[in-house]
């Protein structure tokens, strides 16, 4: 009877030392601590309203591709649009720019800022292919986020194994000992 119960607390000891040193030995305090600031980082992002407005600002993006497509061309033609209309309108350029400035402000101030932009637009429909699939997992991981968060705090994991394993620990050491003293 003492043989078969050494022979159990023995593997008893060893899995309560294994629960104990193994997390130490993996680094599960600072990977846990790690997925748990990534955790609370992402957060406030992964709420279903953040999602869904991340998504449609993605939507709002992908309608604006056609004009930054044509963005760089249009920002060539733009100083023959002036010397057009300029001479249809039988103005010099300077005092089309003045009409311009004091009659339509805002188109004025675009159209003078497309050359700067034109390297901007070109970059626009590689921007909105890299972001699709980011915002396209977001959203099909609003579940699956949901449910690693409602997790206890990942700061705790290191415990759920160290606690178990020293009580194996006490509770194999204290039969071992028990065992030892009566056969001494």
């Amino acid at each position: 009877m003492e043989r078969r119960l050494r022979w159990t607390l023995w593997p008893v000891l060893v899995i309560g030392v294994v629960l104990t040193i193994a997390p130490f030995a993996i680094s599960l305090p600072s990977k846990g601590a790690a997925g748990q600031r990534m955790l609370d980082n992402f957060h406030s992002l992964m709420q279903p309203k953040a999602v869904a407005t991340t998504v449609n600002y993605f939507t709002y993006f992908e309608d604006l591709k056609p004009v930054a497509q044509a963005g760089p061309t249009a920002a060539t033609e733009i100083p023959s649009m002036f010397q057009g209309l300029a001479t249809a309108m039988h103005l010099n350029e300077t005092q089309l720019a003045g009409m311009m400035e004091k009659n339509y402000p805002a188109l004025a101030q675009m159209l003078a800022g497309f050359p700067q932009l034109a390297p901007v637009f070109k970059e626009v429909g590689a921007g909105l292919d890299w972001y699709k699939p980011i915002i396209a997992t977001m959203a099909a991981n609003q579940a699956n986020y949901a449910s690693v968060d409602s997790l206890p705090n990942f700061n705790d994991f290191t415990w759920f194994f160290v606690v178990p394993g020293i009580l194996l620990i006490l509770l194999a050491g204290a039969g071992l000992l028990s065992l030892r003293r009566t056969t001494s």
